[in-house]
């Protein structure tokens, strides 16, 4: 198979950077440590006596020491730790660096700073204050911290989620951004659909941080980043060594358990190696088991090189395999063919597995600037038999598929970032460099029987698609109050296809350049606005790319926010927004025939808000609310209707959350009824679902127990316009195909820190 290989200035660019990253020097910074565990501590705010924000920490501790001696008093707050308020000159520097210990206590909302921070964005204080206050159990718990956003399962408990967010069905994630630790999680050009993007290689209990947006308003974030990205960041220290063991309903039990390979040091950790696993089964609560299993591990090593030097890598590997009951028609569980939770074909599901490296080097210069290079690589294996028609296509053996790929990524983010003065505004450049390659070996769609025989091959062949993408942006602050950030991005991608059934090989080239254009207002500590503004994109499948020949592979769209977050008295902190996006064109990928469809220009507009409160102490309320009208352009209004797409979503729980002692969660989710296909002759129904959890925690040891659907809701999860033919059936017929929610499931766990 022809190979795309990475051009010799790239390697000679990461070689460039990591020599830099070793030799150039340091600068003062204020370096913020867990008081207990000696982690070094993210998302920490140092204010002056006016509450003027000066920086908030990174993911390494560290804050630049240069305003901050200018002032006589400067207050340090973060979630979960106390506040306190310090002397600039009480500060002592050894290697340049002082540092400041916190002790841990209770959250609140007294210690959520609202600020313009630009490195993490306008959402930064609620997924803060959720990471730190929400029970999670998966992944995908995690996914739903992002207000808005609602998550399905269509095809076993192995196959990624639909996605659904911002009057967008994602599909599997066509125009979300995901990623973990820099990686990207999305698959370009996927056997199963655009943008695939698979999360069960995370282990929840390792999640450190969630960094989300909505939008496509920020330059370092490029192919799919229309509705908004997510970033997962997990651990680089073990407070503590655990073993945790779950069992529930339904034959269902999972492990978990992670070492600290190396002692922390008495005052603070330079180096940090760990090594977690998890281990996973459930039968499932469909009639046909599921069979679902699932295995995860990850090594991963933390050091300071020197004072302002870091180096983070990682290995992990993820392997998963399940059956599936798969979609069925509300037909046949009326006239009683099968019930609620049954199967018209129970030989559906696949097996899928990923192996990750991963290394970063962060070095803070002598002149103020931090420089990010980074190197990825993946292998993933991917095969999954569905059968969404049953006998519409082969009235004999059926319509079972299989689709399947092998892939090879290898990916880098190189970044570099300096704050200074222009005059009496503080200014802040940001520019970098991003760069994937994704080699796809056997890509196919075969129509075959009972997994075994094939019967005919759709699609097979080799395929490999770069994006090469850079970005410069400039952010200025006017003063305390105002600043302005300014962003362009260029994209470039180059695609290849060799296609083996038709004994061909072709190529394509596009480009694609997105400007940006933010406005920060924090009228006080209490009170901040903005206006965001910005041109996106997402890619199309590279088998279709390359017939293109380049031409409207890479639609535009275009997207304003104009929101603001609040703080009412001490207690409550709200976010609210009010958007528009533009697609130039949409494209329906339907991987499961091999094609692609045209969607035409569509436009989205809509109302979001949350809110957060503290009701007494360690009692907090939440609530997202989320309202969209999305529809489709230059077509009758009769016939505008977005399928699936979401109109109405809300969430909202109640949680009891103190260090030690009793914890409680009681949360609803809630969509509403939504259109099925472009005219709404069809709908997909709405769903309400309350789970629960409690737990009781101390210093050695925690228990509990969760239930999702408490009030044993029989729901549909996930719901598609399909048209099918049952095997004694004379016609095909169109109608409401899904797959049912979990019913009441009762999940008991038990963990050990040592």
């Amino acid at each position: 198979m022809p190979s795309y290989h990475m051009p010799s200035y790239t390697q000679l660019f990461f070689l460039l950077c990591f020599i830099s990253n070793i030799i150039l020097g340091q600068k003062s910074q204020l370096v913020f440590v867990d008081s207990v565990s000696k982690v070094r501590l993210q998302f920490v705010t140092v204010q002056n006596e006016q509450n003027k924000l000066f920086s908030v920490s990174d993911e390494n501790g560290n804050v630049s020491i240069a305003d901050i001696e200018k002032n006589n008093f400067i207050r340090i707050q973060r979630m979960g730790y106390e506040s306190k308020t310090i002397a600039a000159s009480s500060l002592r520097l050894k290697d340049k660096q002082s540092t400041i210990y916190l002790i841990k206590s209770n959250s609140n909302l007294d210690e959520l700073v609202i600020s313009s921070s630009s490195r993490y964005g306008v959402f930064q204080p609620i997924s803060q204050l959720d990471i730190h206050i929400r029970p999670i159990n998966t992944s995908q718990d995690v996914l739903r911290i992002v207000p808005g956003l609602f998550i399905g399962q269509h095809a076993g408990g192995g196959k990624a989620e639909q996605i659904f967010l911002r009057g967008f069905d994602l599909d599997h994630g066509t125009d979300i951004n995901i990623s973990v630790d820099g990686m990207p999680v999305n698959m370009v050009s996927h056997a199963h659909g655009q943008g695939y993007a698979d999360l069960h290689f995370v282990i929840p209990e390792l999640i450190q941080t969630v960094n989300f947006n909505k939008g496509l308003y920020f330059e370092d974030k490029g192919n799919f980043t229309t509705a908004g990205f997510v970033e997962f960041k997990t651990q680089d220290y073990l407070e503590k060594n655990f073993a945790k063991i779950e069992v529930g309903q339904f034959n269902t039990w999972r492990t978990v358990a992670g070492v600290n390979l190396l002692a922390a040091k008495r005052q603070k950790r330079t180096q940090s190696l760990y090594f977690a696993g998890e281990g996973f089964y459930s039968k499932g609560y469909f009639d046909a088991p599921q069979n679902f299993d699932r295995f995860n591990g990850i090594l991963k090593y933390n050091a300071q090189l020197n004072p302002n030097t870091y180096l983070k890598a990682s290995l992990t590997g993820f392997k998963s395999k399940w059956n599936a009951s798969g979609q069925i028609p509300n037909r046949a569980v009326l006239d009683g063919t099968v019930n609620f939770y049954g199967a018209i074909d129970d030989n559906e599901g696949g097996a899928t597995s990923r192996y990750n490296a991963n290394v970063e080097l962060v070095n803070h210069l002598n002149d103020g600037s931090v420089l990010r290079n980074q190197l990825f690589y993946s292998n993933y294996n991917f095969e999954l038999y569905s059968n969404f028609t049953f006998y519409k296509e082969d009235s004999i053996n059926g319509d079972q598929i299989r689709q399947k790929e092998n892939r090879h990524i290898i990916g880098s983010n190189d970044s570099y970032e300096k704050e200074f003065f222009i005059g009496n505004f503080k200014t802040t450049t940001k520019a970098g460099f991003q760069m994937r390659y994704d080699q796809v070996d056997n890509i196919e769609l075969t129509r075959t029987k009972d997994r075994k025989i094939n019967l005919q091959e759709m699609q097979f062949g080799n395929l490999n698609e770069m994006n090469v993408g850079t970005y410069y942006s400039q952010q200025i602050a006017f003063n305390d109050k105002f600043s302005l950030t300014a962003a362009m991005r260029l994209d470039y991608f180059h695609n290849h296809y060799d296609n083996q059934l038709a004994q061909n090989a072709l190529s394509s080239e596009s480009f694609i350049f997105s400007p940006k254009l933010n406005f920060n207002y924090r009228l006080n500590k209490a009170v901040q606005f903005y206006l965001y503004n910005g041109k996106g994109f997402h890619s199309n499948d590279t088998r279709v790319a390359v017939q293109q020949n380049g031409k409207k592979v890479l639609p535009p769209a275009y997207g304003s926010d104009l929101g603001g977050i609040f703080r009412i008295g001490k207690k409550i902190v709200v976010q609210t927004a009010i958007w528009y996006l533009w697609l130039d064109q949409e494209f329906v990928y339907v991987g499961d025939e091999g094609v692609v469809e045209p969607g035409g220009q569509t436009q989205r507009f809509g109302f979001d808000l949350s809110a957060r409160g503290e009701i007494v102490k360690n009692l907090y309320a939440d609530i997202d609310v989320s309202l969209a009208k999305p529809s489709a352009l230059n077509v009758p209004t009769t016939a505008n209707y977005l399928p699936l797409a979401p109109r109405f979503t809300s969430v909202a729980g109640l949680t009891y959350k103190q260090p030690s002692g009793l914890n409680a969660s009681l949360r609803y989710r809630y969509m509403a009824d939504r259109p099925a296909n472009e005219t709404n002759t069809v709908v997909a129904e709405g769903y309400f679902i309350v789970d629960a959890t409690l737990s009781y925690a101390s210093k050695k040891w925690e228990t509990g127990i969760s239930v999702q659907n408490l009030l044993n809701t029989k729901w549909k999860e996930t719901q598609f316009d399909t048209e099918s033919k049952l095997k004694n059936e004379p016609a095909p017929v169109s109608e409401i195909h899904f797959t049912p929610g979990s019913p009441f499931f009762l999940r008991w766990n038990v963990s050990l820190f040592f």
